[in-house]
């Protein structure tokens, strides 16, 4: 329901508050969590203050002695009220009137921490793949720490001795009660926003479950996730494990163990560059010594030893091959030879004119036939006997005997 005022028609306090009164009221009875501050007992009541756990609020809770009559209404305890809301409208404060008080114990407290561990991994932000690597030596590291606390020297101390030149820049923050988560995260986005800052280390000493609570917070635990710097989680010891750790981009057991996972030992580093140059100019040395065993190996060749041996050697190769030519040749020839006076003496031997030397004589016709039988040769048939120096061109008579050549002196033979 509206209720409408106006400059010319304001609405009394008393309005006011009756209004605020019924709506308030009108909430019923209510569980509220949160922690106890500034615990007061006075007589039968008993007055303290609940801050919520994340953020920076605070209600007043009132109640009789009875109700708070229980060993875990403390100061900085955890707990829940079952409590009815109250606004007193004479003085214009609102406050819970507690009925029933139950100190939030620790399996509860685990069981809610499970819970939120699986929708956290539900949404991937434990995945391996989102963690980022850390530079090998930073610049600058930003250092999240309660102040004047052991974590922050274990760090400072460790990390400087390991690499005298690295540079820190510390932010002190509650690191646990009602303002660490809104303290931590303030100081992350600070770094986060610094681009000298390389890397981010969020650290504390052990405690309780309770103490540590903080970095298992939501709030925090989404902040770390969405930086861009990679952030080292050194909470505790090494059988703490909050949230932080496994959304972090690295998670350090203890603070000293930070500082050694982030800052490399400069000795070690001066013993491993020493190491890889020793191995280097070993390896140098012997490919060195690898190619001057290859080239004394190639210089006592003989074609690199003594190259004009090399030549006169093929030189005499050459002689030795043109005298086996010369002589292959001559030979050949010489045999050729001989082969041709054999067939030029058969052939004389074998030719007509041989016989014709002997005083044999061959008749021949005109178109050079030999007569071999007398009764082939027609009468009155002109015949050339061919004699070794010449022909002679006779005819036949008709009576059969031949007549006085046609060429007396004779023809030479061709």
């Amino acid at each position: 329901m509206g209720f409408e005022t106006s400059p010319e028609s304001p609405a009394p306090v008393r309005t006011v508050l009756n209004l605020v009164g019924g709506w308030i009221g009108k909430l019923g009875r209510i569980w509220v969590e949160g922690q106890i501050t500034d615990l007061n007992r006075r007589g039968n009541s008993c007055y303290l203050t609940l801050r919520d756990p994340v953020a920076n609020m605070s209600v007043r809770v009132v109640g009789s002695a009875a109700v708070f009559n229980n060993p875990a209404v403390v100061d900085g305890a955890r707990v829940i009220i079952h409590a009815k809301p109250d606004f007193y409208m004479s003085r214009g404060s609102f406050s819970l009137s507690a009925l029933e008080v139950r100190a939030v114990g620790v399996g509860e407290l685990l069981a809610r921490l499970e819970r939120l561990k699986q929708l956290l991994y539900a949404e991937g932000l434990f995945r391996p793949e989102r963690k980022r690597p850390l530079p090998f030596l930073p610049g600058k590291i930003g250092l999240i720490c309660g102040r004047d606390s052991a974590a922050e020297r274990d760090v400072l101390d460790n990390a400087r001795r390991r690499w005298p030149a690295v540079a820190f820049e510390v932010e002190t923050v509650a690191v646990q009660g009602n303002y660490a988560v809104g303290e931590v995260v303030e100081a992350l986005r600070k770094f986060d926003a610094d681009p000298t800052i390389d890397v981010i280390i969020i650290t504390r000493g052990g405690g309780s479950l309770e103490d540590l609570l903080p970095f298992s917070d939501e709030t925090m635990v989404r902040a770390v996730a969405g930086t861009m710097t990679p952030v080292v989680s050194a909470i505790g010891h090494e059988q703490d494990s909050p949230i932080l750790d496994l959304v972090a981009d690295l998670r350090a057991s203890t603070p000293t163990d930070a500082a050694k996972k982030v800052v490399p030992d400069v000795r070690e580093q001066l013993q491993l560059i020493r190491q890889l140059r020793d191995r280097g100019r070993r390896c140098v040395t012997g490919r060195v010594d690898r190619e001057l065993t290859w080239l004394a190996s190639v210089r006592s060749r003989p074609a690199l030893a003594d190259p004009v041996r090399e030549v006169e050697r093929k030189h005499e190769q050459i002689l030795t091959m043109r005298d086996r030519a010369r002589r292959a040749l001559t030979h050949a020839l010489d045999r050729s030879a001989d082969q041709l006076s054999h067939t030029h003496a058969r052939l004389t031997a074998l030719s007509p004119a041989a016989t014709l030397e002997r005083g044999y004589a061959i008749v021949q016709r005109q178109d050079a036939s030999v007569v071999r039988s007398a009764a082939s040769v027609k009468p009155d048939e002109e015949l050339v006997i061919r004699l070794p120096d010449g022909k002679i061109a006779v005819r036949r008579s008709t009576s059969g005997s031949l007549e006085d050549p046609m060429d007396p002196v004779g023809v030479p033979a061709p």
